[in-house]
């Protein structure tokens, strides 16, 4: 393994000035990226999907917990599988009390969702000492139609958004082998009784989410940090906002 070379204190500040450049640009891109997420349009969701969970069987709107926003992981675990995927289990090993409350308080639910029946998905859930339910999508349309789960003889495949041709041109003919389970996040939003599916994030797209903000990012709603004024407080009172962007 090579190290980085080796200069003066004046030397690695001329370079590192240059790379903050690039970090300030970075960080502008990132922003309005996720301000055009945002204005992204949504799709109503007509089905009416039911899973296992661990107090029996929930609809899509329970998942919501009462809030308006649902985040699902699609954790690859096909139902003839002894365990989760590694690296799907590595990401929800990083799932904190502690980030899971973070999204809570910003009217955001965090739930897994996998395809393998609900008695594997709980003694994996035990053994790995994770608190927050998971739920089995086990005999619905879920996983397909949200294109983690696929197989040509139940619905047409698609992955990251190309068709089964544009993935063959690719060189990527495994994602055609039927059954094949994919890693995903699929974003919802609810309004009254209607609920809406606002985004989906596969490949790449799923790796290096990290902390809540990272989550937040992927919603309609975004982060919620817009100003509100409280109550009875004077305009001339209000404390300025601080920027954090570098």
């Amino acid at each position: 393994m090579s190290l980085p070379d080796v200069v003066s204190r004046d030397e690695w500040l001329t370079a590192r000035k240059a790379l903050l450049t690039r970090e300030k640009a970075l960080t502008k891109e990132r922003d309005a990226l996720n301000a055009d997420r945002r204005r992204l349009p949504m799709v109503r969701v007509e089905k009416e999907y039911e899973f296992d969970g661990p107090d029996g069987k929930v609809t899509l709107g329970d998942l919501f917990e009462g809030r308006l926003q649902l985040i699902v992981q699609h954790f690859m675990f096909g139902p003839d599988w002894e365990s989760g995927c590694p690296s799907c289990t590595g990401a929800v090993d990083e799932m904190s009390p502690g980030l899971i409350a973070h999204l809570g308080a910003r009217e955001t639910t965090y739930a897994i969702v996998s395809r393998a029946p609900l008695e594997k998905l709980e003694a994996y859930r035990k053994e790995r000492g994770w608190e927050f339910p998971w739920y089995s999508s086990y005999g619905t349309d879920f996983n397909y139609d949200f294109h983690v789960t696929l197989d040509e003889s139940v619905a047409p495949v698609e992955y990251n958004y190309r068709a089964a041709d544009e993935l063959a041109d690719r060189g990527m003919n495994w994602l055609l082998e039927p059954g094949c389970e994919m890693p995903g996040f699929s974003v919802f939003l609810r309004d009254g009784d209607a609920i809406y599916h606002t985004y989906s994030t596969y490949a790449r797209g799923t790796d290096g989410l990290g902390g809540g903000y990272a989550y937040l990012d992927l919603t309609a709603l975004g982060r919620q940090e817009e100003w509100e004024e409280p109550k009875g407080r004077a305009e001339a009172a209000r404390p300025a906002v601080p920027d954090f962007a570098p």
